[in-house]
């Protein structure tokens, strides 16, 4: 009994996603379901892909999870914390502090360079000017940009500029990177450098990231998939 009850412990301290019926209705004239009662977990540095038709409820679900938008019904537990109990303002100090995000139209702010648009987050949460400009740099190396701190986003290719915001989104070393069709404005060869390097972050520093996308060769760079169908999550 004893070690039934320690391995259960041990399942839920490696699972940092709980999601239970979690539920999305749009208002309206005829209110939209989009999401339907999904329900999975996943673990502490866990590669996932969330995969499904266009209209299935993927980048619903990713946006729920976020804390981007809030669900109609559910629970989402985030390294034990009841997310979605937050205030709003307690809301955004979790994403700033524990959570990293990247979009497919890379969200760069024009006028600044990229060593100024990576620290931005690390920027909103006080501190110590130079170590986040330190911490900054080393983002910048570590995507493989440390030449090009100070370019603006128009001197920069579309790979380059999503590795800008990859490095952004890991200013505030995040428990988790959500990603969002991070690949669906870049070519194949820049889109497999992005992959590659999600892939090295998980591997070499234990990132734990979820991805929405709807490229089926993207499966074979993932730990596993989730596959959405019709706003319910199924079983691979």
């Amino acid at each position: 009994m004893e070690k039934s009850n320690l391995k259960t412990q041990r399942s839920k301290i490696n699972n940092i996603i709980k999601v239970e019926n979690l539920k999305k209705i749009y208002p309206g004239r005829v209110p939209t379901p989009a999401l339907k009662g999904v329900s999975f977990d996943v673990k502490a540095g866990e590669f996932i892909a969330i995969m499904g038709r266009s209209g299935s409820g993927k980048s619903t679900l990713l946006h729920q999870l976020g804390l981007i938008d809030t669900p109609t019904e559910g629970q989402i537990l985030i390294n034990d914390t009841d997310v979605l109990k937050l205030s709003d303002s307690g809301k955004t100090l979790y994403r700033l502090q524990n959570l990293g995000y990247v979009f497919q139209e890379y969200a760069l702010i024009a006028e600044l360079t990229a060593l100024e648009n990576v620290y931005l987050p690390a920027f909103a949460l006080g501190g110590n000017n130079d170590g986040y400009k330190k911490r900054a740099q080393e983002m910048l190396e570590i995507v493989g940009l440390g030449e090009r701190v100070d370019h603006y986003p128009n001197e920069l290719s579309g790979g380059e500029q999503q590795r800008v915001a990859i490095a952004r989104a890991l200013i505030n070393k995040p428990k988790i990177l959500f990603a969002d069709e991070p690949c669906a404005n870049l070519d194949s060869v820049s889109s497999k450098v992005v992959l590659e390097l999600f892939k090295k972050l998980n591997k070499e520093l234990g990132q734990t990231i979820v991805m929405v996308t709807h490229e089926p060769e993207d499966e074979k760079f993932v730990d596993r998939v989730i596959w959405m169908r019709d706003g319910l999550s199924e079983s691979p």
